[in-house]
């Protein structure tokens, strides 16, 4: 009866022993929370089961692997694409900055490709054009006064290539006190964070224009791709009213086809990296200016 006895209690030890092992090996398996938890409270060090954080995407200054199509030149239109790349392009010839002139000659072709799509979208580019335009000649306004301190002995300011850039924009106006964060004033960063939203509502939608069909083989619109892009980087900024009239554009905007045209594409499978090298230099330049605006809390200008 005793040897039964520590028989059974053998047993029931090594069945213990088992089943306390096996749970401290399957606790091997389990995601670690983190490099400071490791050796903490008896807890497994085993480094190669960690969940590794995904890397990030393309850094905003880095130049995606894709090499970029060839671009030709359209005849009988004003919109060239290859001339909108080659502006913004130019427009981040300075690291960390963009140049407003050639900034201000992509919104000249985004104007041409805007204005080619109907007098209903005079809605959108009336506007632009006047925000581009005021920004030029406030910009030609400062030239005029610092070449004139120049000529006249006065050496002190920025180098004479740093007084088209938005950073010295932005810094300029700061300094002189000419922006209001409490209320509208027509100061040149209000002007100008009102065409970065509106490079970004530009940008969806050809991101829209560049993408595939879905799954029962259709393509989303150009109307239905613009509404979106619209919700997302105006509409939040826009009154009741104005949303209302949007819609109207939405709906006199022509078919896929008049957009690959612009491009002088034949086909999507065509125009998609035409498409996706534009997209790719206006990203780049949407993020410098988002990051330049936001250092100085101005994405929210009245």
């Amino acid at each position: 009866m005793v040897t039964l006895t520590r028989m059974t209690l053998l047993r029931l030890l090594l069945l213990a022993t088992m089943l306390a092992l096996l749970l401290f090996i399957s606790s091997l398996w389990l995601p670690q929370t983190g490099l400071t938890d490791c050796g903490d409270s008896w807890q497994p060090c085993f480094t190669f089961f960690r969940q590794k954080p995904e890397p990030p995407l393309f850094p905003e200054e880095a130049e995606p692997p894709e090499a970029t199509p060839l671009m030709q030149e359209c005849p009988g239109q004003s919109f060239q694409a290859w001339r909108l790349l080659a502006y913004l392009k130019s427009s981040m010839a300075n690291a960390d900055d963009v140049m407003l002139e050639p900034y201000l000659q992509s919104w000249d072709q985004l104007l041409n490709f805007m204005e080619s799509l109907g007098t209903m979208v005079s809605f959108f580019s009336d506007k632009v054009k006047e925000k581009v335009n005021l920004i030029r000649e406030l910009s030609l306004k400062r030239d005029l006064e610092h070449h004139g301190k120049r000529g006249s002995g006065d050496k002190s300011g920025p180098q004479s290539e740093a007084l088209h850039s938005i950073r010295w924009l932005v810094e300029a106006e700061l300094k002189e006190g000419v922006v209001d964060f409490s209320r509208r004033t027509e100061s040149g960063c209000r002007t100008l964070l009102r065409l970065h939203r509106s490079l970004l509502w530009l940008k969806l939608m050809l991101e829209g224009l560049a993408e595939g069909p879905d799954s029962d083989g259709q393509y989303r619109t150009p109307g239905e791709l613009s509404r979106a892009a619209y919700m997302v980087a105006l509409a939040p900024h826009h009154p009741w009213f104005l949303r209302q009239a949007a819609e109207f554009v939405f709906l006199a905007l022509p078919d896929r086809t008049f957009f690959l045209r612009l491009v002088c594409a034949r086909s999507q499978r065509e125009a998609t990296p035409l498409l996706h090298a534009v997209i790719r230099a206006l990203e780049r330049v949407h993020s410098r200016t988002q990051r330049i605006l936001s250092e100085r809390g101005m994405l929210e200008l009245p």
